[in-house]
């Protein structure tokens, strides 16, 4: 049976890929690869002969077209991603034709650039008594948000907020995130093309003077915006620390050394 697998390419450092990934890659007879996101330095595992082609100039309906054309029963074809498959990668819009086509769905997870963007920043999204919760979204542009994932409606939450597709939009997240309840001198963190080599650009500002500090730096693309209570608490000189490692608390690994009484 005929398969296309759709591989998560990561957030750009193609180090980052996933060992099944590299696997893949090497074993693959076509690879179409999202060449506006992603490096092809993400191919170079691909065996000589095989068919790498870039997708940034086509439409969803050639996409599928290339992909069902590539497909024999023996041959490996790759659709490469940037991020990971599942979180704003057209995944389903993708693999419903290749439903109807009869064609067999693999799909292999990939470090997404929030995760690439915290490890830049050297930033924690949770931290004990702080939040413990992250939320990965975009401000509304030509794509309308559901009913109550309005960034103002998620902001109320007031945990951390990884926002993809949005830095051109930075004056409505200042907007809405006030208008949630945030103040002005709330930390955020922009990280422009996470872990890519010599590209990175990584810019700490608050909410009131990120969206100058990015035009400074002439970012307008490919960039995660990071808005956390978290941010900068390697700084903070008293932070509450995870019970996981406290002595006083047991877990089936290790017993308390120092139960109080």
């Amino acid at each position: 049976m005929a398969k296309v697998w759709f591989v998560g390419a990561g957030p750009g450092d193609p180090e980052l890929i996933t060992l099944k990934a590299q696997k893949l890659i090497a074993q693959a007879d076509a690879i179409l690869y999202a060449g506006s996101l992603v490096s092809k330095a993400a191919t170079q595992w691909a065996k000589p002969g095989c068919n790498i082609a870039d997708s940034k100039g086509m439409t969803l309906e050639e996409i599928t077209g290339w992909l069902i054309k590539q497909s024999t029963a023996d041959a490996t074809v790759i659709r490469l991603q940037t991020g990971d498959p599942s979180l704003y990668g057209a995944l389903i819009e993708m693999v419903q034709p290749l439903d109807k086509a009869g064609i067999g769905i693999g799909v292999v997870p990939g470090v997404t650039s929030a995760m690439a963007s915290a490890a830049a920043a050297v930033e924690t999204l949770t931290l004990p008594e702080v939040t413990q919760t992250v939320i990965f979204t975009r401000v509304e542009g030509r794509t309308p948000m559901p009913p109550g994932e309005s960034l103002v409606e998620l902001g109320q939450h007031h945990c951390t907020l990884c926002l993809y597709l949005s830095i051109t939009l930075l004056k409505k997240v200042r907007e809405d995130l006030l208008t949630a309840g945030w103040q002005d001198d709330s930390p955020i963190v922009v990280v422009h093309k996470a872990s890519w080599p010599d590209e990175q650009k990584i810019i700490h500002g608050t909410l009131a003077n990120i969206k100058e500090l990015c035009k400074q730096a002439g970012i307008n693309s490919q960039s995660m915006i990071i808005a956390s209570p978290t941010l900068g608490s390697r700084q903070w000189s008293e932070i509450k620390k995870s019970k996981l490692y406290d002595a006083q608390f047991s877990h089936r690994f290790r017993k308390a050394s120092n139960t109080q009484e």
